[in-house]
């Protein structure tokens, strides 16, 4: 069963590595959100490509989601001697990753090619692409202008109210090399348990992706539970949206796009009102038993919704 699994995120990571434990590797490509990505230090960083890459090759902090296990933290330490920006903590194993790629990048190599290259070297046998190797930048209105993601999201914390977002150069973008091919050669789409608002919609606003996905098999899992965002300001973005934060706001986010719809078993409640063919299951991943078991619920749940549209 051919699978392409939109992510972005410790969620998005955390189900992706689940499918990657359930699927042969030639079976599952996952298309990451790049329009988090930014320069620091004259480095370029790309947080949910390295979440997702690190959570695959077993490198992740087990205890944050991301960055690397047994991080170590000279470097920030020296910088921080020296008056530098530290808001944004770069461990030495992580910065590493973040040196190898904008050497490549500088030398002439795509974000895709990066990504490939970093791929083999972690011994990650699934296809992991990014959305683009143009860059698109998640901008996030608030009060008096628009602040940067990271900006936003780990300088301020998430403290401002927003009141909508901007993908600056999405109008450019175009989907990484591979990526439509995958979407048109795959038998489920997968919407992980990412933020819906910058996370996911980054991926579907690139021009020729949803084009790709039509006639599919889409099936989205939510990131809210009971009303609250497993981790990241999901549920705070659907509040200070004037939406009311749960699984059925995020059903309702997708509307016109998807086919089915997971959600945790927490909001059985809402089973009424959801309109489309849905699971309802433990969607929580508190450990690598509980991703496997979730994919393993929902590609079995696709694939009967598959085989009785045939």
């Amino acid at each position: 069963m051919k699978v392409v699994a939109f992510a972005g995120g410790v969620g998005g990571a955390k189900l992706a590595d689940g499918l990657a434990r359930s699927l042969p590797p030639e079976d599952l490509t996952v298309v990451v959100n790049t329009a988090d990505d930014f320069e620091h230090f004259g480095l370029k960083i790309s947080p949910d490509l390295d979440t997702v890459c690190y959570t695959l090759a077993g490198l992740a902090n087990p205890v944050t989601g991301w960055g690397r296990m047994g991080e170590s933290w000279q470097v920030l330490k020296n910088l921080e001697k020296l008056s530098a920006p530290n808001w944004f903590r770069l461990g030495d194993q992580d910065l590493a990753t973040h040196l190898e790629r904008s050497r490549r990048i500088v030398l002439g190599e795509s974000l895709s090619e990066v990504a490939a290259h970093f791929c083999m070297a972690w011994g990650i046998k699934s296809k992991v692409l990014p959305m683009s190797d143009q860059v698109v930048s998640t901008m996030v209105a608030v009060e008096g202008g628009e602040l940067s993601f990271q900006e936003y999201f780990v300088k301020l914390q998430c403290a401002p109210a927003v009141s909508g977002f901007r993908f600056a150069g999405i109008e450019n973008a175009k989907p990484a090399p591979g990526v439509l091919e995958a979407i048109r050669g795959a038998e489920i789409i997968l919407i992980c348990p990412s933020n819906p608002w910058v996370s996911i919609a980054p991926i579907l606003a690139i021009d020729g992706i949803r084009s790709a996905m039509a006639g599919k098999n889409i099936i989205a899992v939510s990131p809210i539970i009971g009303g609250k965002a497993v981790k990241g300001p999901a549920a705070k973005m659907y509040s200070e949206l004037n939406i009311e934060p749960s699984a059925l706001a995020v059903a309702a986010h997708y509307a016109n796009l998807i086919t089915g719809f997971v959600f945790d078993q927490v909001d059985t409640s809402l089973e009424p009102k959801i309109k489309i063919p849905y699971l309802i299951t433990d969607t929580i991943m508190k450990n690598i038993e509980d991703r496997k078991r979730l994919a393993d619920e929902i590609l079995d749940w696709a694939n009967d919704q598959n085989n009785k549209n045939i």
